[in-house]
């Protein structure tokens, strides 16, 4: 397939279209509302979880949702989704930290366990469904997530995020705690399992309310890639906390305008964007370290940090005209 066939794809309407329209504009706004706080909840939680090396409790999470969601369908309850998804989620968060903890099964193996059996699991009910076809696409990667959000998943996104977040301020220092040391912060009478637990429920329950919008497949991404990000360029773990929302917060709003104007799916753009900032990141990251270095040693760069930075230059100059060409071919 050449690149006009691929850019024919493209069914490309300047944002002009979606603000002045009476129709579109409230759900875009709605939709907009849900993704920044399902982001930013899941931008802090992702820091804690990284830096724990927990990060694919969320993708295991995600998959599970994933089942939980198609068997809402085959009972006809996908307005009360909801209802069925968060205490499987969280109950199934609950089994993945105890796992982690003291189990013959190791904590990634369950992870990989539960994440393939629930989206083969899922994949085969969805065949009961009327539009089985629509709604696999939809839950996996949230194609038509925006046009699917009500007024009553704006309500339950707010009180849940403002809830997260919270809870996240409000237990910030016993957070800061367990995430470095478990046997340090249980020594200064932090209970260190309570919170562990607390950190896996507001990870189930940020899932299950960005899954509608980013799809089961896609959520884990806000997990992951901002706080990795942030830790590319920022050495405290407040600074890769607020890096980490603004990232997150930053890669939404690119990937979603963008996916609005072009038509494609919101969930894997974002990730895209979250990809491409990521790669960013590490690339700055790279130089910064290693002038330092070579500053404080007074060494001159070795054929490898040269070959890296010649690297980095040709990546940047292939992104920029592949994203000029494109911006002028639509």
């Amino acid at each position: 397939m050449n690149m006009t066939a691929l850019l024919s794809a493209i069914d490309y309407k300047p944002l002009s279209y979606y603000l002045t329209s009476d129709f579109m504009l409230p759900i875009i706004l709605k939709a907009l509302a849900v993704g920044l706080l399902v982001c930013l909840c899941c931008s802090l939680l992702g820091t804690s979880l990284v830096l724990k090396r927990f990060s694919m409790i969320g993708d295991g999470l995600s998959h599970t949702g994933f089942g939980a969601l198609a068997v809402a369908s085959v009972m006809g309850a996908t307005g009360a989704a909801y209802h069925i998804t968060l205490p499987i989620v969280t109950i199934t968060a609950f089994f993945l930290l105890r796992t982690g903890e003291n189990s013959k099964i190791r904590g990634d193996t369950a992870i990989a366990v539960l994440s393939t059996g629930a989206v083969a699991f899922g994949s085969l009910l969805y065949n009961f469904s009327d539009q089985r076809f629509a709604d696999l696409c939809n839950s996996l990667f949230g194609s038509a997530g925006i046009f699917t959000i009500s007024n009553a998943d704006l309500v339950f996104s707010i009180l849940v995020s403002v809830a997260v977040l919270v809870l996240f301020v409000v237990f910030y220092n016993r957070i800061f705690a367990i995430t470095f040391d478990e046997t340090y912060a249980g020594a200064s009478g932090i209970n260190a399992s309570l919170y562990k637990s607390l950190i896996a429920v507001l990870t189930a329950v940020t899932v299950v309310v960005g899954m509608k919008m980013m799809g089961s497949i896609m959520i884990s991404g806000l997990i992951i890639f901002p706080a990795l990000a942030a830790m590319r360029v920022c050495k405290s773990f407040k600074g890769v906390v607020i890096g980490s929302a603004l990232t997150g917060i930053a890669c939404f709003l690119m990937g979603f305008f963008t996916a609005i104007c072009i038509g494609f799916q919101t969930g894997p753009t974002v990730i895209v964007f979250n990809v491409l900032v990521f790669l960013i990141f590490t690339a700055v990251g790279f130089i910064r370290n290693t002038v330092k270095r070579r500053k404080n040693e007074k060494l001159p760069f070795t054929k490898q940090e040269i070959s890296g930075f010649i690297l980095i230059g040709i990546c940047v100059a292939a992104v920029i005209a592949l994203i000029a060409w494109i911006a002028v071919s639509v």
